[in-house]
């Protein structure tokens, strides 16, 4: 998540000060991802520092108020512009669980999968009675249309996303059920192997006593 780009997205329609950025950005997104003020000044500093922001007097109540600049506006266009790059994914806990799980002394990689699946089914339901709430503020219109369809795209990534999460512990707990039976056909057409094998023959040479000392050899 790039709190950078979203702070200079808010400021491209206006100056603002740094809780009121915290609260559209988390208005926006649905509190998904929850800011503190602290890291929306840090991320302020940044942004000055870099010349992408600059502080633009007070309001009323004497907030500090910050404006993007230019240079801000330009590396906005072309974070909108660019592809959001895959080839460096970022660490995911649950899959690095599960390939930390396999072979682990104690664990049963299967309850793991199972545990997380009802985690995320769970989670599936709360985000599409959240999509259904949303559907109904943005058919209703208002003065909010504009971060309730914000919100709604957002619920949707996450619905597809746990989806698609769900489907992988399917795939999962199906790939270990084939590996442990063919790891388990093959101990055993092993152990038959072994067991059909024939004892190795009986020479047909019978052994020669050794000759009486001061006996020629024939």
């Amino acid at each position: 998540m790039s709190i950078r780009h979203g702070l200079l997205a808010l400021l491209e329609r206006g100056p603002r000060y740094g809780s009121q950025l915290r609260t559209e950005f988390e208005s926006r997104t649905g509190s998904t991802w929850p800011l503190n003020v602290g890291q929306v000044y840090t991320t302020l500093n940044r942004l000055e520092r870099d010349g992408m922001v600059a502080q633009g007097g007070e309001d009323a109540a004497g907030h500090t108020l910050y404006a993007i600049t230019d240079s801000g506006r330009a590396e906005l266009r072309t974070w909108f512009e660019k592809p959001v790059d895959r080839t460096s994914p970022a660490r995911d806990e649950l899959a690095i669980k599960l390939a930390m799980a396999v072979g682990a002394p104690g664990v049963d990689i299967r309850d793991v999968i199972q545990s997380q699946r009802r985690h995320t089914v769970k989670a599936m339901q709360d985000y599409t009675r959240l999509k259904a709430q949303a559907l109904l503020a943005v058919e209703g219109g208002g003065a909010r249309e504009r971060d309730d369809v914000a919100w709604l795209l957002v619920l949707e990534q996450l619905i597809f996303q746990t989806e698609a999460e769900a489907r992988w512990l399917d795939h999962c707990e199906s790939r270990l059920i084939r590996l442990s039976g063919t790891a388990a056909a093959g101990t055993t057409s092993g152990t038959r192997t072994a067991a059909a094998a024939p004892a190795a023959p009986a020479s047909s040479t019978a052994p020669v006593a050794p000759a009486a000392p001061g006996t020629p050899a024939s």
